[in-house]
């Protein structure tokens, strides 16, 4: 129930129960207004869309590689970040394709802590999503300007899909909402590929159930309007291992676990089946320097089986400019304030080695 409170002058402050509506926030229309694509925006988004969309349809047997910070913490060392990927992109691109992560909100167990550049344009200061919203839009149009690469952000709200829709390349749910309806159904209104990632759980059949839901037409309330999708044939799975009752971390980009989920992909009337491994979260336990045994377990894998190398279409990779982690306002340029990284000799290296190992 909404009951108005009414302030001094014409002014008036909504409050639902206790939640107080602050400002309204610009529509995706008026922010893409004031920050419009350019056309070379446009054309570098489109070309690398189709060559994404290849990969996942079967069209292409070029490999992803879904790379970067944890979140996207500081314009300047993400963007340096990638135009240092750019360089190797050029060097490899006759078997890889590599997608900048440009994270810009993250989920957060309790909800505490920093969510992200979209809450707080500066970590350390108080939210304002106001300049979030546009922070993001204008680091992702410039990530892509100085590079040519297109990116992948989490959707940690539906809402915000549409301030970044003709910007992003990719899109992951994470495990903490990916059992939610509304995520679900934005998804399916999505025209490029979105993972699904098993929840914290581990339970494979919610996260296919994402996906069939992603795949589908779908009916929903979004933005205030009756929205309605035609389905996503690009939806597929990540594989980012789990958590038992006991807070132990259960790895899930084994052999017989992409084997596994290949069974239960045949089980369904699912397009395109596809699964993307992440090599760090609970796969890696958040030991940042195992997502490189990770990365080339899974290779190996693919090598053993040409059924599981046209199944898994890629991995997931968090690195930074510098390796590990630090708490806000330590202030080391280009080193993750969320989930541990790996640093760039190592990411350099390890790109090289996946080339290597792509037949």
């Amino acid at each position: 129930m909404f009951i108005p409170k009414h302030t001094r002058g014409n002014k008036r402050r909504e409050i639902i129960m206790s939640i107080q509506l602050l400002k309204k926030l610009p529509t995706p229309t008026e922010i893409k207004a004031d920050y419009p694509v350019t056309q070379k925006v446009a054309q570098i988004k489109a070309e690398r869309d189709e060559m994404i969309r290849k990969v996942f349809t079967g069209e292409s047997d070029k490999f992803l590689v879904i790379i970067g910070p944890c979140s996207a913490d500081n314009e300047e060392a993400v963007c340096e970040y990638i135009n240092r990927l750019s360089r190797v992109q050029e060097e490899v691109a006759d078997k890889l394709i590599l997608i900048p992560r440009i994270y810009t909100n993250k989920p957060r167990t309790t909800g505490e802590g920093y969510k992200g550049i979209l809450h707080q344009p500066d970590p350390e200061k108080k939210p304002d999503l106001l300049h979030g919203l546009i922070a993001i839009r204008k680091m992702h149009m410039r990530a892509i300007e100085e590079s040519g690469l297109t990116a992948a952000d989490e959707m940690l709200y539906p809402e915000t899909w549409r301030y970044l829709d003709d910007i992003l390349s990719y899109v992951a749910i994470g495990a903490r909402s990916v059992e939610n309806q509304q995520h679900r159904m934005v998804a399916s209104g999505m025209d490029v590929p979105v993972g699904m990632k098993n929840p914290t759980s581990g339970d494979l059949s919610v996260m296919l159930n994402s996906v069939v839901a992603a795949q589908i037409k779908q009916n929903f309330i979004y933005r205030n309007w009756e929205a309605e999708t035609d389905g996503n044939p690009l939806a597929h799975t990540i594989l980012r291992g789990a958590v038992n009752k006991h807070g132990n971390a259960i790895p899930n980009y084994h052999y017989e676990d992409l084997q596994f989920l290949l069974e239960k992909y045949n089980e369904r009337d699912l397009q395109n089946p596809a699964t993307i491994v992440d090599a760090n979260h609970s796969n890696s336990n958040k030991q940042f320097k195992e997502q490189i045994r990770i990365v080339k377990e899974v290779l190996h894998s693919r090598r053993h089986s040409d059924d599981i190398r046209d199944f898994v279409k890629g991995v997931m990779i968090e690195s930074y400019l510098e390796p590990g982690c630090q708490k806000v306002g330590e202030h080391c340029y280009g080193k993750s304030i969320t989930d541990p990284c790996l640093g760039w000799d190592d990411t350099e290296k390890l790109i090289y080695d996946i080339a290597d190992e792509i037949k």
